[in-house]
């Protein structure tokens, strides 16, 4: 299986279970990403992307998004497009 880094995590909302990230390449819904730290280690598909409270089907880098998870992550977990 390859893995592209795509970003960071910057900030986890657990109540509503979102993380915000940055960018450093692509994403669009559909993609299968994982999301690595020292205590998290959660795959799933983008279901759902944000920039601004606005719905978004893609992303580039540079770009800070707003992304639904299936699980805790945390500041500083690294984002991993899988294919």
């Amino acid at each position: 299986m390859s893995t592209t880094r795509v970003g960071a995590v910057t900030h986890y909302y657990g109540k509503i279970s979102v993380a915000v990230a940055n960018l450093s390449g692509p994403l669009q819904l559909g993609d299968m990403i994982s999301i690595v730290g020292k205590h998290t280690d959660l795959q799933q598909k983008v279901e759902s992307m944000q920039i601004d409270h606005q719905d978004i089907q893609r992303a580039k880098a540079g770009q800070e998004i707003a992304l639904r998870v299936t699980g805790r992550v945390r500041e500083g977990d690294a984002i991993y497009r899988t294919a």
